[in-house]
C-alpha cells in the first residue's frame, strides 16, 4: 500500500521540534554532522539517505532517525505508516526497553531513571509535535475517534 511520507520540509521541522526538546542546550557535534549529512540529500533522494534508517521492505513502512538525548544517545525520530495506511504518524523511540538489565542487576536502578527520562522527553517531544500540527498516534487517535463519532 502507497502511502503519503512527509516531506522533506515537515521532516525537518519535526526534527528542529525533537532537537528543542532533547537538547535545550543545543546538540552535540555529531548530531550536527549527522544533520548535515542529511540536509546535503536533494529533496527528491530524501528517502533514500542512508542516514535514514528504515524497514527491510521493497516499500518500506518506517524510517527511523537515530538523534538521541542529552542523556542517551540511542532515542530516535520514527516517521511511520498511520494504521489506516495512507498518510504518516512522527513518534519518539525512547529505543530502551530492549536493554533493561535484571532487577537483581546494580545497573536496574539507574537503567530505570533513565528510562523515565527518556519518557519524559519522547512526551515533551510529541507535544511539540501536536501544538505544531505534525500528527503523532495519540492524535490520529484523537482525530480517528472525532471521526467515528461524527459518522458511526
Amino acid at each position: 500500500m502507497i502511502w503519503q511520507r512527509p516531506s522533506p520540509s515537515e521532516v525537518w521541522n519535526a526534527i528542529d521540534l525533537y532537537l528543542q526538546q532533547a537538547y535545550p542546550a543545543g546538540p552535540s557535534c555529531a548530531i550536527r554532522a549527522r544533520l548535515d549529512s542529511l540536509r546535503a540529500i536533494s529533496d527528491p533522494n530524501f528517502y533514500d539517505s542512508r542516514i535514514l534508517e528504515c524497514d527491510p521492505a521493497p516499500q518500506p513502512t518506517r524510517f527511523s532517525l537515530r538523534l538521541g538525548n542529552r542523556f542517551y544517545p540511542h532515542m530516535k525520530l520514527v516517521i511511520e505508516r498511520s494504521p489506516d495506511g495512507h498518510t504518516h504518524l512522527f513518534r519518539a523511540d525512547t529505543h530502551d526497553q530492549h536493554a533493561c538489565p535484571p532487577p537483581s542487576s546494580g545497573e536496574y536502578a539507574p537503567f530505570c531513571q533513565l528510562m523515565v527520562q527518556n519518557q519524559s522527553i519522547a512526551h515533551a517531544i510529541e507535544s511539540a509535535w501536536e501544538q505544531h500540527h505534525l500528527l503523532t498516534f495519540k492524535s490520529y487517535l484523537r482525530q480517528d475517534l472525532q471521526q467515528r463519532r461524527h459518522h458511526p
